[in-house]
C-alpha cells in the first residue's frame, strides 16, 4: 500500500556538511573509469569476503535510496544518475567472476559436493544469492524512487566475459528486474522458503534479506504480493529451526542437503548487525526484542562517550581467515536503524577520532587501515566497505529508515510534486521537500567554483511559480525550458531558493 508521506523533520532540516560528504564520495566512486576500483579494494583477494565490490556498488546505492527517501525527497537529480552508474558497475566481470570458481565448492559445507558440482558462469542463474539479490534489490529500489521502468524492459541487464586469452567465452547473460525477480523467487519455492544459497549447499540467513525487501520493492513497483507470500514462507521454514542460537544471537547459515544449522558461535558481531539491520525492514518487533541485548556484548566503551566493536580474529583448522567483516560499519549502521542515537554517536565520534575521517574534493570517506589497534589499544581496522560507505549509510539513514521504504513508500503523487530532476556540476543541493499545503518547494543550494561553472538547477511539475532567494523576490534567475524551470544558482555561498506554485494539485 502506497501512502502519502509528509515531509519529515530530516527532510526540513536537510543535510549537514558530513551527509553530504558521504553522498559524494559515493558519487566520486561511480565516476571512477570502468575497471578503476582505487580505494575499494579490500586486503582479500578474489572478491572473496564481505568487503566485495559487490557489496560496497549495493550498499552504496542503499545509502543513497535511504537518503533520497527519508532527507532529499524533492531531489531524484542528486541521486539518479549515481544509482545508474553503481549498477553498471555492477554488471561489470569484475564484481561478479568469482562466481565462476566459488560454484564450484570445495569449501566446509559443501566440500564433499565437488564431484556433482560443475563451473557456472552465469552469476544469476542459481544459488549466488549473494549477488544477485544485491542487483535486484539496486534495480528495484531504482524503479520504486525514480518512477522510471528502464531496468524492466527485457534484456536491459546484460553481463558480459569475453577474453582473447581464456574461458572459451564469450559468456553473455541478458537479464532484467522481472527475470532477475523470477529466478531468485523460484529458488526460494524450490527451497522451501528457506532461503537461496550463497555458495553452494550454504543458505545464510543474511543474504536472503535483499531479496526479501528486493521482492516487496519490485511489488510496490509492479502490484504484485511476493514479498508477503515470501516472508510468511520463510517465518514457517525457519520456525522448524529458530532464527538465533543458544545464545540469543543470529543463526549464520543453513546448509541445503543436511539441514544442518551453524550457529553464530564466535558472536561475531557484524552477523547480528548486518542482519538485523535488513530484516528490521519486515520483522520490526522481533528485531527490537533482541537487538539492546546483542549490541551490548559488542560494544567496547572509550574516552568520552566513544563506542568501538569487538573484532576478533577468525580462524579455521588453525589457519587464521583473513577477511573484512565489517564489524564496526555494520554495528554502526544497525545503531542507526534502531534509532539507537546514544550509540551511533559514541560510534560515529570513535571513528572521527581514531579512522582518519578524510576529506578529497568535498567527499568524505575513511581509508582502509589493516592495523587493528593504535598504541593505546584504541580500534584503528577498517575495511573500505565500512569507510567508503557504512558509516556514511549509517549518517544518511534515520531511525527505521529502511522499515520506512519498505512499508511507507511515497504514493504516485509524489512523482508530480515538483521535482529537482536535473543539476549543474556546480551545485550542492542539502535541502529538497515540497509542502502539499501550502505549495512549496523549499530548497538549499550552495554553488561551487566561479562564473564558467555549470550550477543551474532544473525543476519539473511547475506551471505558473514564484521564487524567492532567501526571503527575496528573484524571478530574475529562473526561465521555462520546455517543460521545466531552469534556475541559477546564485553565487555567494549557501542559499534558499522557494519555488512556491500555487496552482499545484495531485494528479
Amino acid at each position: 500500500m502506497s501512502l502519502q508521506v509528509e515531509s519529515s523533520s530530516a527532510a526540513t532540516q536537510g543535510l549537514d556538511r558530513a551527509q553530504l560528504g558521504h553522498i559524494r564520495r559515493i558519487e566520486a566512486l561511480s565516476k571512477q573509469l570502468r575497471n578503476d576500483w582505487s580505494g575499494m579494494e579490500s586486503r582479500v583477494t578474489a572478491q572473496d569476503d564481505f568487503g566485495a565490490f559487490r557489496f560496497q556498488l549495493a550498499f552504496g546505492a542503499w545509502a543513497l535510496a535511504l537518503a533520497h527517501r527519508h532527507r532529499l525527497p524533492n531531489a531524484p537529480a542528486v541521486f539518479k544518475p549515481t544509482f545508474e552508474r553503481l549498477i553498471e558497475k555492477m554488471l561489470l566481470p569484475e564484481v561478479w567472476l568469482y562466481w565462476r570458481d566459488v560454484s564450484r565448492g570445495g569449501g566446509p559445507f559443501n566440500a564433499h559436493l565437488v564431484d556433482q558440482l560443475q563451473e557456472q558462469w552465469d552469476p544469476v542463474a542459481r544459488d549466488n544469492i549473494m549477488y544477485s539479490a544485491y542487483l535486484q534489490s539496486m534495480v528495484s529500489m531504482y524503479q520504486v524512487l525514480f518512477d522510471d521502468d528502464r531496468y524492466a524492459r527485457p534484456n536491459s541487464l546484460t553481463l558480459d566475459h569475453f577474453s582473447f586469452s581464456w574461458g572459451g567465452g564469450p559468456h553473455t547473460f541478458h537479464y532484467d528486474e522481472q527475470s532477475i525477480t523470477d529466478r531468485i523467487y523460484w529458488q526460494m519455492v524450490e527451497n522451501g522458503y528457506l532461503g537461496v544459497a550463497c555458495e553452494p549447499n550454504c543458505v545464510f540467513q543474511v543474504c536472503n534479506q535483499p531479496a526479501i525487501i528486493g521482492f516487496r520493492m519490485h511489488d510496490i513497483a509492479t502490484g504484485s504480493s511476493i514479498a508477503e507470500e515470501v516472508v510468511a514462507g520463510y517465518e514457517r521454514a525457519w520456525s522448524d529451526y529458530g532464527r538465533l542460537d543458544d545464545n540469543g544471537h543470529y543463526r549464520i547459515l543453513i546448509t541445503e542437503d543436511t539441514k544442518t544449522v551453524v550457529d553464530n558461535a564466535h558472536k561475531a558481531p557484524h552477523m547480528d548487525a548486518w542482519l538485523g539491520a535488513m530484516m528490521n525492514a519486515w520483522n520490526r518487533d522481533f528485531v527490537r526484542e533482541h537487538y539492546r541485548r546483542q549490541v551490548s556484548e559488542f560494544l567496547v566503551p572509550g574516552d568520552d562517550g566513544t563506542l568501538s566493536v569487538k573484532t576478533d580474529e577468525l580462524e579455521f583448522n588453525g589457519r587464521p581467515i583473513e577477511a573484512d567483516g565489517a564489524d564496526f560499519g555494520w554495528v554502526t549502521a544497525w545503531a542507526s536503524e534502531m534509532g539507537d542515537t546514544e550509540t551511533l554517536n559514541g560510534l560515529l565520534a570513535h571513528a572521527d577520532r581514531y579512522m582518519n575521517p578524510t576529506w578529497s574534493d568535498g567527499a568524505l570517506y575513511y581509508p582502509r587501515n589493516d592495523t587493528r589497534e593504535d598504541a593505546d589499544g584504541n580500534l584503528t581496522l577498517l575495511g573500505p566497505i565500512t569507510g567508503n560507505i557504512l558509516i556514511g549509510y549509517a549518517r544518511l539513514n534515520v531511525p527505521d529508515g529502511l522499515w520506512g521504504l519498505y512499508n511507507e513508500p511515497w504514493d504516485r503523487d509524489h512523482f508530480s510534486e515538483p521535482l529537482v530532476v536535473e543539476l549543474g556540476d556546480a551545485v550542492d543541493l542539502t535541502r529538497a521537500d515540497f509542502d502539499r499545503g501550502t505549495g512549496r518547494l523549499t530548497i538549499h543550494a550552495a554553488r561551487r567554483g566561479g562564473d564558467g561553472e555549470d550550477a543551474h538547477l532544473d525543476v519539473s511539475n511547475v506551471t505558473e511559480f514564484e521564487l524567492t532567494v532567501d526571503g527575496r523576490e528573484q524571478p530574475e534567475l529562473a526561465c521555462r525550458r520546455d517543460d521545466l524551470i531552469r534556475i541559477d544558482c546564485p553565487h555567494g555561498g549557501g542559499h534558499e531558493l522557494v519555488l512556491t506554485v500555487p496552482s499545484w494539485s495531485p494528479r
